[in-house]
């Protein structure tokens, strides 16, 4: 199988299973790239993932851009950028004018109110499984004293959760790297 078409199936899945934007596609292109095509490891996804969230625009989409570089060069890019954007645009013109349509149907209503969970539910391992990787990596002491602080600054003194996520790269450049 061509590594476009792979870079293409990859983000294609998830582009249409993924119900609730970038974030919620995340569990899902790591399943591709780690579980079915093994083109990172668990590891190196959370560091992308990490750098990705830092910079601005759709996660989905940056991850798509460095995944398809990574594998296929410019045009892998190209590739795996477009497979990530047409299946969520396609599916909103279609599901738009269906929702417009039936918005008030107690059955749209139940629909959306039962994939909530499942999303949750695969943030919730994702969270659990960097968890894991970043005590095996970094250790108990710095991985929590990062999160705490992360959570101080953010929640209490309601620091910017990108200037959050540049202090902690920087953090992990000059102390963990």
């Amino acid at each position: 199988m061509s590594t476009y078409w792979q870079l293409f199936i990859a983000f294609f899945i998830p582009g249409i299973l993924g119900y609730g934007g970038g974030p919620a596609s995340i569990p899902l292109v790591e399943n591709e790239v780690v579980g079915r095509f093994q083109w990172m490891t668990v590891s190196d996804f959370s560091e992308m993932l990490a750098m990705a969230n830092a910079l601005p625009g759709p996660i989905a989409t940056k991850m798509a851009g460095f995944i398809g570089f990574q594998q296929g060069g410019v045009m892998g890019s190209v590739v795996a950028v477009f497979a990530t954007v047409v299946p969520s645009l396609l599916l909103m013109i279609i599901l738009l004018g269906l929702l417009m349509k039936y918005k008030d149907s107690p059955k749209v209503k139940r629909m959306t109110m039962f994939i909530r969970p499942t999303i949750a539910v695969l943030l919730g391992a994702m969270a659990l499984q960097f968890f894991q990787t970043s005590y095996v990596d970094t250790g108990f002491f710095q991985m929590s004293g990062i999160g705490l602080i992360s959570f101080l600054l953010m929640e209490r003194l309601k620091v910017h959760p990108a200037f959050v996520i540049a202090g902690a790269l920087v953090f992990g450049a000059l102390f963990l790297g």
